[in-house]
């Protein structure tokens, strides 16, 4: 299991950093990042708490778990800023909130997060364009097939999106509580119910979180 999207009680999560890793890994998980809601205001110190235990887990136990950060809802023009600064003070993952159809997200979010060379997956993206998955294709950034209630409502749109563009994707749980962390079992159906073929899956939970890694620079 990958999950590259999770949130701890730093943001709107209810579950500490650690005892969300160690449930991870109880659920089987290899790799997650936690990536908890960040502004300019909170940047430095979410990453400064999540850095310390997701090094304390990954050391401990038979997981790898890195310290991330989502931008939510922030001007999106600062966008490019705010990756970057969040690279530099040590973020693995950066992940942008995209333009989810259940909130008021700014419109343009998608499209200035792939044009950014700091962002890695653009989550939960809503009805995003073959242009700007294009783009994402150019600049190595991943489009999420998401499995949160309400920001899943148009997996289906951004799977044909993307197999038309062959841009990268990534199945994240985008969880808040620990009832929310996938399984193998419920990661396939989730897929499957996006439209992927088996086959598809296989590459969608397999293949493209391997990438992902690789252009983080993470052997694993």
């Amino acid at each position: 299991m990958y999950d590259f999207h999770t949130h701890s009680f730093l943001s709107d999560g209810v579950l500490s950093p650690i005892e969300l890793i160690r449930r991870a890994w109880f659920r089987g998980y290899q790799v997650m990042a936690i990536t908890d809601h960040v502004g300019l205001g909170n940047l430095e110190y979410v990453l400064k708490i999540l850095e310390r235990d997701c090094k304390a887990a990954s050391s401990r136990w038979d997981i790898l778990a890195l310290p991330g950060v989502e931008l939510t809802h922030i001007p999106k023009e600062d966008i490019d800023q705010v990756a970057t600064e969040a690279k530099a003070l040590g973020a693995r993952v950066v992940v942008v909130h995209g333009e989810t159809i259940v909130e008021p997200v700014e419109p343009g979010t998608n499209h200035m997060a792939v044009s950014s060379t700091s962002v890695d997956i653009l989550a939960h993206p809503g009805l995003v364009s073959v242009e700007d998955a294009h783009l994402a294709l150019q600049q190595g950034v991943y489009l999420e097939i998401s499995g949160r209630r309400g920001h899943s409502l148009t997996n289906g749109h951004v799977a044909k999106v993307a197999r038309e563009v062959g841009c990268g994707l990534v199945l994240d749980s985008d969880a808040h509580e620990p009832e929310d962390l996938l399984t193998l079992e419920l990661a396939e159906k989730i897929a499957l119910g996006a439209g992927f073929t088996r086959e598809e899956a296989h590459t969608l939970l397999e293949t493209y979180p391997q990438k992902l890694l690789a252009k983080l620079g993470i052997n694993i």
